[in-house]
């Protein structure tokens, strides 16, 4: 919606208001652009997890009721009466019916972006067979339908909505904005100084990435990754690989999949290599810290994102015992996370798409960094990820430890099928950005509700 807003500004030349909650600073373009105007709510608090499973019902109607009520009260009374309603969806209940009825008080027109259904989310908490889940549909639908205008992010979903909905959408893909890049050398450094607390501090014991670090020192002269003097930077040789995966920590994601993947690569590389189970994990950071080479490289996993479920899993992840791979959850500024995707090695996408017809969003702007990507296998994934072009696809566990293994066996210098595959990513990013994409596909459209000359 941000991407949005910077198009209706720039390319369309219109004063925007964004009505959103609060809890994360936007990008910087956002905050700069004069005609932006955003309008902070006040966020619901998390349903705490030891809540009875019977009243959880309960606090979703009051959760829909109050953000209703909310949502009316900026949309009618504390914006501008807009020409046109964007919303994006889901989150459908209440904020559909919320939108349509400002639509109607303020004269204005009502588009939806469709990214996925909100029936399909709220069944993976509550079960398909749940009477809210009924409803849920049917509001979402109903209003749905109620729209002047409709975009959706795949064909798969495109097909979906005129089949069994009625509804006519226009397919806007999702793309990257200019500032989802390939990061220079000097980008990748001054963001590894910037992180280096929280790439060095484990979540757990000592591991193969902190070990022999001096994580009080202040002089940035050299980072995990990076080292060099003024413009003179360079990356090191023995450096872990960085791979990241963004998440919002909810159901859709099976983040299992992705621990009990890196545990499979520690265990079969120490087979590879014939290693003594008895060796402490000591002696093999010693090593590494001393320059030895080995085949295989150290996996630095970097978890981005916000979610219900994140303090789970880093419990789960302080239990594990890892000798190459070491895992840090962090959240980024807006500006920070494209560079961190444009620095990275490998992207990871654990998203399986409740409904089969959403593409994430978080590969799109992964390729728009030149980021390669392996990502769960579903329907349609295959509108976004070109396996062997930009990316692999993988069904399990013991599927993505594989593509580990084949990707990273000889880093940082001799990774053939890596290197192809960012070649591909870069290629991917080149081809099209939002702007050019906005402005075919949802200006025409914005356009026509708004009576306005495009």
């Amino acid at each position: 919606m941000q991407y949005h807003a910077l198009s209706l500004a720039r390319q369309a030349n219109l004063e925007v208001d964004i009505v959103a909650y609060g809890g994360s600073k936007p990008h910087a373009t956002i905050l700069e652009q004069r005609s932006i105007h955003i309008h902070e709510m006040a966020q619901w608090p998390i349903i705490p997890r030891s809540l009875p499973r019977i009243l959880r019902p309960l606090m979703l109607l009051l959760k829909a009721v109050t953000q209703f009520l909310m949502l009316l009260q900026f949309l009618c009374f504390k914006i501008p009466a807009p020409d046109v309603f964007i919303v994006q969806n889901p989150p459908s209940v209440p904020t559909l019916v919320a939108v349509k009825w400002a639509s109607w008080l303020r004269g204005s027109a009502f588009i939806v972006d469709w990214h996925n259904f909100g029936y399909t989310l709220l069944a993976l908490s509550l079960g398909r067979s749940s009477p809210l889940v009924a409803l849920y549909h049917w509001i979402e639908k109903h209003y749905g339908r109620m729209s002047d205008g409709s975009l959706c992010v795949t064909k798969a979903m495109q097909h979906e909505l005129e089949q069994n909905w009625g509804i006519k959408a226009t397919v806007l893909y999702d793309q990257p904005p200019e500032f989802f890049h390939l990061a220079s050398l000097e980008e990748r450094h001054q963001l590894f100084c910037r992180i280096h607390n929280d790439l060095t501090q484990p979540r757990g014991l000592q591991d193969c990435v902190s070990y022999g670090i001096d994580t009080g020192r202040v002089d940035f002269s050299e980072t995990l990754f990076t080292a060099g003097e003024g413009s003179d930077i360079f990356l090191k040789e023995h450096r872990p690989a960085l791979i990241v995966s963004s998440t919002s920590w909810t159901p859709d994601e099976d983040f299992d999949i992705l621990l009990e993947a890196a545990v499979m690569y520690d265990r079969r590389v120490a087979a590879l290599l014939n290693e003594d189970d008895s060796t402490s994990e000591e002696i093999l950071w010693k090593d590494i810290c001393d320059g030895k080479q080995f085949p295989y490289p150290r996996l630095l996993f970097v978890i981005t994102g916000k979610g219900p479920d994140k303090e789970k899993y880093e419990e789960k992840i302080k239990t594990l015992k890892l000798k190459r791979v070491s895992f840090r959850t962090m959240w980024l500024s807006a500006e920070d996370y494209p560079l961190l995707l444009g620095s990275a090695d490998l992207g990871v996408c654990l998203h399986t798409s409740s409904s089969g017809l959403d593409l994430p969003m978080k590969v799109v702007d992964m390729f728009g960094s030149g980021l390669p990507v392996c990502a769960v296998s579903y329907s349609c994934i295959e509108e976004l990820v070109k396996v062997g072009q930009n990316g692999l696809l993988f069904s399990s566990s013991s599927e993505l430890a594989d593509q580990f293994l084949m990707l990273f066996k000889g880093f940082p210098d001799d990774c053939p099928t890596l290197k192809s595959l960012k070649n591909g990513a870069l290629k991917t990013a080149s081809s099209d950005r939002w702007a050019t994409t906005w402005e075919a596909n949802a200006m025409p459209l914005i356009s026509e509700v708004t009576g306005r000359n495009s």
